[in-house]
């Protein structure tokens, strides 16, 4: 099968979305897919071609969100070099630039169009509008949102059961709407894979003590990922046991805030900063925590939960719909509802290394449930669907099922 990925995010930018692509592609290649990608060029405003011409970079310019660029709609240089992929299927994963680009191309070639709801765009109005005019921007929201889900695309998919109820409860859609998680690679986080050599390594150049409590932050450092709930709440941990240290791994426009912040509080010594770091090492930093800990309530899903599990590191969320699909509350991980509870919940953690290797234990176990093999398998059944109740010749769509489930059953 044909597949073409468009995308405005991907490697070597690091996010939730652009990881998950990666690990579908992989997948479906080793299933026998061929995967071809349209994304953005996030370096030089120029077209770039990778991997024999199957990786497309288009232009794009600063939009003022992080490192985003955004693409025209309609890059016409490389249109005939799609043409030729001969795609079955196209799998867009942006809602514009790119985005608009994939349903333009789906439009012209009559190529059924899968789409993948990432981003819980209505959190994110803050970075646009400062605060002024939010009401207003969300209903704009709403309508560019259920445009491009919902009337210009041929299957949905979304990764939780909360986006599945904004499109179902809120933006009232009839359409078929299929949850299927993000998968990861769980094997590159497994603990067996590093020595004890390796992770010294790291505890050296951060500074950390064998016996130290280390609990972590994986993520952009931004508002809408609720930061400063950790920083607030590591005062007190670190006042009770001055081992515990918040190891907070990544980037983002807050960064600077937040080690003031740490300063202020007179903590810093217990929080840690790594800046960015590279995705392909990012399993090292997970060895070094005791737990794993987020307080954000914008996630569609939250990767970085499943990433920890699958290192054997215990999660600590907060009580959001994007968790508790992946997180049970005294099974695998903790949920809280409130600060009060966040702290309490460490502090049993920190006071009982039987509960916590239990939690361990069983968190590893249901990170396998998040396998990229079965991620791809469910998308390879939306794919069929989407084949299935396209406008095309009946030969075409026939032979097309066929190598797509030759390729499943390999």
């Amino acid at each position: 099968m044909r597949i073409g990925m468009f995308t405005d995010t991907y490697p070597p930018y690091i996010n939730g979305v652009s990881t998950s692509i990666v690990m579908l592609k992989r997948a479906l290649e080793k299933k026998g897919h061929q995967v071809f990608v349209v994304t953005v060029n996030n370096e030089i405003t120029k077209y770039r071609y990778e991997e024999n011409g199957k990786v497309i970079r288009i232009p794009g310019l600063p939009i003022g969100i992080y490192d985003y660029r955004l693409s025209g709609i309609y890059p016409i240089r490389c249109v005939n070099k799609i043409k030729k992929w001969k795609l079955d299927v196209i799998h867009s994963h942006t809602e514009f630039g790119v985005g608009t680009f994939a349903r333009i191309i789906a439009k012209q070639f009559n190529i059924p169009l899968v789409h993948t709801y990432h981003t819980m765009y209505e959190d994110y109005i803050h970075y646009i509008t400062k605060g002024y005019f939010n009401n207003a921007s969300k209903k704009i929201v709403e309508y560019l949102t259920l445009f491009y889900c919902d009337k210009t695309i041929s299957e949905l998919i979304v990764p939780t059961k909360k986006t599945y109820d904004l499109f179902k409860e809120k933006y009232k859609v009839a359409r078929n709407v299929h949850i299927i998680p993000t998968g990861i690679e769980v094997e590159r986080f497994y603990k067996e894979k590093f020595t004890k050599s390796m992770t010294e390594k790291y505890r050296k150049e951060l500074g950390i003590d064998k016996d130290d409590f280390i609990i972590v932050f994986v993520g952009r450092l931004a508002q809408e990922k609720n930061v400063e709930f950790l920083i607030d709440a590591q005062k007190d941990i670190s006042k009770k046991y001055p081992n515990s240290k918040l190891l907070i791994i990544g980037d983002g426009p807050d960064i600077e805030k937040y080690k003031k912040m740490a300063q202020k509080l007179g903590i810093k010594d217990n929080v840690i900063f790594t800046g960015k770091v590279p995705w392909e090492i990012i399993p090292n930093y997970y060895q070094l925590a005791s737990v794993f800990v987020t307080a954000s309530k914008t996630e569609t899903q939250g990767l970085t939960v499943i990433e920890a599990m699958a290192a054997s590191k215990v999660p600590v969320c907060i009580d959001d719909e994007s968790f508790r699909n992946v997180v049970i509350d005294d099974l695998n991980g903790k949920i809280f509802k409130n600060k009060r509870q966040y702290k309490a919940d460490i502090f049993e953690l920190i006071e009982n290394p039987d509960e916590l290797k239990r939690l361990s234990k069983q968190a590893r176990r249901n990170a396998e449930e998040y396998s990229s093999k079965y991620f791809a398998e469910r998308v390879l059944d939306v794919y069929k669907i989407a084949i299935e109740n396209a406008p095309k010749d009946k030969y075409k769509i026939v032979t097309t099922i066929k190598k797509m489930w030759k390729g499943k059953d390999e």
